[in-house]
């Protein structure tokens, strides 16, 4: 921590945000949107990490206690800020497919565990025509969770960022690198960048996965390690339009919702017995389509401090055969080959952390990132007390 200023000041404004992915953005947008006057500074010249390297799922129905409520919660947020911004956003919903009957059981113990109509158990030919397909194999019917929703997880980013930097009230600094913290002036947090000080009333520290090179002893108090996974992009089969996001077995065995019911156990030692290679690799197999048409396909998980950046081809083959299968197609043509990375932790999906006053460390460390951006954000601006300011920027 650097306490003493050591830098001209650039600005001073209400809130600071330190990292422009999503749960950096929806900090800053909500505060904009309450009055306050925002900074958001970024060390990269444009999002380039997990915010775009993702499935572009808001998956709100699957998830469970707190995070099921901060779900909740921002859903309203991610429509909202797709009509002020001009993201692409639907209310897709998403489809869990089962191919066995141990499977549809879990979704029917799932369905009468939520509200009606929020999980409603479809037929075989009911999923069929969600995949638009006339034909999948091996079908026994599935789920439709209707609150989920859809962005494009290449383009959201970037066009919020860019709708916030253009408000009055708030600026979007990009290839600026935080390098200490400390007090300001005026009882302030005092932020040392690359490109000078600045100042606000209170500063966000949303930095994902590299809390570890930030506070190393917060890392290894919550245990954040890295997770990364392996995706694709491919051509969609000829005339397939596919709305929701699709979800399977062992999506089921990923998302708290599913695994607290009580054929959980039961639905894991199939998977065990019909699929080892599949939890070898930590598979998620699960789909969506850009507005571009294009799907994209993964995902595997591995946890490591440090990620080697090497993709395994046998894992992505592993992948495509299982999602092949659910659309009854050979093959994909793929276009492109992506790592993602997130922070991970067995203690606890959130890490929220004052580590001084007025300097908050927020990561969300499990796969839901893009799912409780908006709830997580409008909890800890809830519990902000930050005065109005006349701010420069």
């Amino acid at each position: 921590m650097n306490s003493e200023p050591t830098t001209k000041l650039v600005a001073s404004t209400d809130v600071l945000i330190v990292g422009a992915g999503i749960i950096g953005l929806a900090h800053a947008a909500l505060a904009q949107q309450a009055g306050l006057s925002v900074t958001v500074i970024e060390r990269d010249h444009r999002a380039v990490g997990a915010s775009i390297r993702n499935f572009g799922h808001a998956c709100i129905t699957a998830q469970h206690g707190e995070t099921y409520e901060m779900a909740q919660a921002g859903r309203k947020h991610w429509l909202d800020f797709a009509a002020k911004a001009g993201f692409w956003a639907i209310e897709s919903g998403a489809l869990v497919v089962a191919t066995t009957e141990t499977e549809l059981q879990l979704l029917r113990e799932f369905s009468t565990s939520r509200p009606e109509g929020q999980v409603m158990v479809l037929n075989a030919e009911e999923v069929r025509a969600k995949l638009g397909r006339e034909h999948t194999e091996g079908l026994h019917g599935g789920a439709f969770l209707a609150d989920d929703l859809r962005v494009d997880p290449r383009t959201t980013v970037g066009i919020l960022a860019g709708w916030l930097h253009r408000q009055d009230d708030a600026a979007v600094h990009f290839n600026t690198t935080a390098l200490g913290f400390g007090a300001g002036t005026e009882r302030k947090a005092r932020v040392e960048t690359s490109r000078g000080a600045f100042e606000a009333s209170h500063v966000f520290i949303c930095v994902g996965h590299d809390v570890d090179q930030l506070f190393p002893s917060m890392a290894a108090e919550h245990r954040i390690t890295r997770c990364a996974l392996q995706m694709v992009s491919a051509s969609a089969p000829e005339s397939t339009t596919i709305v929701p996001a699709v979800l399977t077995a062992t999506s089921m065995l990923r998302y708290d919702a599913f695994t607290h019911m009580p054929s959980a156990p039961a639905l894991r030692a199939e998977v065990e017995a019909a699929h080892p290679d599949l939890l070898e690799i930590g598979a998620n197999v699960m789909f969506t389509q850009r507005p571009d048409g294009t799907l994209l396909l993964g995902d595997s998980h591995s946890y490591d401090l440090t990620q080697a950046p090497f993709l395994t081809e046998a894992t992505t083959g592993k992948l495509l055969q299982a999602t092949a299968k659910v659309l009854d197609i050979d093959s994909f043509a793929i276009a492109e080959r992506w790592q993602g990375i997130y922070a991970s932790s067995e203690v606890a999906p959130v890490l929220v952390r004052d580590i001084a006053e007025s300097i908050t460390l927020v990561s969300v460390t499990s796969g839901i990132g893009m799912t409780i951006s908006f709830g997580l954000a409008e909890a800890n601006l809830t519990a902000l007390t930050v005065p109005r300011s006349s701010a420069t920027r």
